[in-house]
């Protein structure tokens, strides 16, 4: 839900996001990244519309819903803390 944050993306966006933002280490691909995408819409955290582009296929873009957001800035302390403790567990420092 963070990198719908600053802007609406669309699932190939979203999917290339994450792999570029782990450095590679994390990779979904768009076929198994949309289940998640209609969960989220169906709790009512993420809006998905179509749009289509001139000589483009049309795309389902998602952004944040006010609810959303309070959901996210309210599961960011404990993520930050479950990273935290992943990190002591293994002792890798800032993990």
């Amino acid at each position: 839900m963070s990198l719908l944050e600053d802007q609406p993306r669309h699932g190939y966006d979203i999917s290339k996001l994450i792999q570029i933002r782990s450095g590679g280490a994390l990779q979904f691909h768009v076929t198994s990244l949309y289940p998640l995408l209609y969960r989220l819409e169906n709790r009512g955290w993420i809006d998905g519309r179509w749009v289509e582009k001139a000589k483009q296929r049309r795309r389902r873009y998602y952004s944040l819903t006010p609810e959303g957001r309070k959901v996210l800035r309210s599961q960011l302390k404990s993520w930050k803390e479950f990273v935290a403790a992943i990190g002591r567990v293994t002792g890798v420092e800032h993990a």
